[in-house]
């Protein structure tokens, strides 16, 4: 399985891609949680900065990457 970084890069730098088909669900506060791809400002260091207030959301805690309602990439239950 593609790490998950190389998975958002993949998503921002492939010109075949087209970021505002994605949406990346992940655990906030033991919820799953769901996003638009467009609304990542950038990613650094292990974590997605988005919003206005530049919130860290820790690469760790994404669990799933859709295309258009699909599943492209899922974290391991083991993960």
């Amino acid at each position: 399985m593609k790490p998950i970084q190389d998975v958002l890069n993949q998503i921002k730098w492939d010109k075949k891609c087209k970021p505002a088909e994605y949406t990346i669900e992940y655990i906030d506060f033991g919820k799953l949680k769901s996003m638009a791809y467009m609304d990542i400002k950038r990613i650094e260091e292990g974590f997605m900065i988005v919003g206005a207030d530049e919130a860290h959301i820790p690469l760790h805690r994404v669990r799933i990457v859709k295309k258009n309602g699909e599943i492209i990439w899922q974290r391991s239950s083991a993960a």
